[in-house]
């Protein structure tokens, strides 16, 4: 398999498998003491599956109704043996579309950005020409402009199958105006407003630009004070450095086997993936912020219609139906779910909530592409991690036996393509 076919997924993750490691296990309970429905014997029993299935490390944070639950299992660092913990700071990717769509929305409310305006009436000296009159602030925000992502202009040595450029460009500082210049060159994935539409960081880029342009702020600094303090996030951040504030794991990449051992890349610039992927969470924080969202306190109903509206958008080899800076995702039994999911170099992430926001799963790993090529390189081989991380989302949102049983069974739990990209039968690799 060529490392360019898997560089379309672009922010994507999945993850190698190792040897299992003695397992370490925390939870906390933060809620009544009472029976109700969140099973912890099952949710510290699932999610310690995860980590002897392979997985470093892992931590989760489930809510149902009042009631709440976190855990962690595995490795933050497996040289030392440092255990993970519950509320470690990860990288959450993509997840950060969600927070730049909402202060996006929050302009639109306040009258300054109107969402079927052409891109180019606000950036003209950015999307030029036909692209600039075309492209419209809603074809960015649910990914139909048309526009290439800019991973591989970013990142050239994946184009010529080398992992090389993830150590070479670790402390690269590179400006999101370069970022779109790189993205407007890649070739177009479709004509403005097309459908279905195809998943390109490019768009949530120059999202921020536009933001910035409207507001004459920082993109960072409007949406740390306007959408995480208003949702009371107090883990959630941009990070001004490579480095990762507060307690946190370590976060190793694979890449299906090329680097060997994993290395650890939570020391990385990230102004690579600016607004479309750089913000560091918790997952106590993640499910705070899309109950807030989903419940009214970010957006008005008007705006939230808008956003929670989907349209088909093919990722990878999969589609799904998403919306502005969110996607819809139905488990069979269970119901549906909105929220997003994220990866960086050497950390993934997935956070769902059902609409009225009482059901929620945020989850994070630390192992990232673990998935190892088949002889002949064509594809990937299933890794009992899959089954595992399935496991656990389906304890967490299913609240039938028998409908987690068939989600945990399920080919495709996650959406192919985004999270899931059908590489080979009965797996699938997550992405942001």
């Amino acid at each position: 398999m060529r490392i360019n076919r898997l560089a379309g997924v672009v922010l994507g993750a999945a993850l190698l498998m190792v040897t299992a490691v003695p397992t370490a296990s925390a939870d906390t309970e933060t809620a009544s003491s009472t029976a109700g429905s969140l099973d912890r014997a099952a949710l510290r029993t699932t999610l310690d599956a995860v980590h002897e299935a392979g997985m470093y490390g892992s931590y989760s944070s489930v809510r149902e109704g009042t009631e709440r639950w976190t855990g962690a299992s595995g490795l933050a660092d497996v040289d030392t043996r440092r255990p993970v913990k519950p509320g470690m700071r990860h990288r959450v990717g993509s997840i950060s579309k969600t927070f730049t769509a909402v202060a996006v929305l929050q302009q639109v409310e306040r009258g300054r950005i109107r969402l079927d305006a052409p891109v180019g009436e606000y950036l003209p000296d950015l999307v030029k020409g036909e692209r600039g009159r075309d492209v419209t602030v809603r074809m960015l925000l649910n990914h139909t402009s048309g526009i290439g992502d800019y991973f591989l202009g970013a990142f050239p040595s994946f184009a010529d199958d080398s992992t090389a450029g993830l150590d070479e460009e670790r402390f690269r500082s590179i400006r999101p105006e370069e970022l779109v210049r790189l993205g407007l060159a890649a070739p177009a994935t479709g004509r403005p407003g097309e459908q279905p539409g195809s998943y390109s960081n490019t768009n949530y880029v120059i999202a921020g630009l536009l933001l910035e342009k409207v507001t004459g702020q920082n993109a960072g600094t409007y949406i740390t004070r306007n959408v995480m303090d208003r949702a009371g996030l107090h883990a959630t951040s941009y990070p001004r450095t490579p480095y990762i504030k507060g307690p946190h794991s370590r976060m190793y990449e694979s890449f299906y086997g090329l680097i060997d051992p994993p290395r650890d890349y939570s020391v990385y610039d990230m102004s690579w993936a600016s607004t479309a992927g750089a913000i560091v969470s918790t997952t106590d924080d993640l499910n705070r912020f899309y109950r807030a969202l989903l419940t009214g306190k970010l957006i008005g109903p008007a705006a939230l219609g808008e956003m929670l509206s989907t349209v088909p958008v093919t990722a990878g080899e999969g589609s799904i139906d998403y919306g502005l800076g969110i996607y819809v995702l139905d488990l069979p039994g269970c119901g549906r779910f909105w929220g997003h999911d994220g990866a960086v170099f050497g950390a993934g992430t997935i956070a769902l909530s059902s609409r009225d926001g009482k059901r929620q799963l945020a989850m994070g790993w630390n192992l990232m592409k673990y998935q190892r090529l088949n002889e002949d390189g064509t594809a990937l081989e299933p890794s009992p991690i899959d089954g595992a991380i399935n496991g656990h989302i389906a304890q967490a949102l299913c609240p039938a036996p028998e409908s987690r049983e068939a989600v945990a069974g399920a080919r495709h739990l996650l959406p192919e393509g985004l999270p899931g990209v059908d590489l080979s039968p009965g797996q699938w690799v997550p992405r942001g």
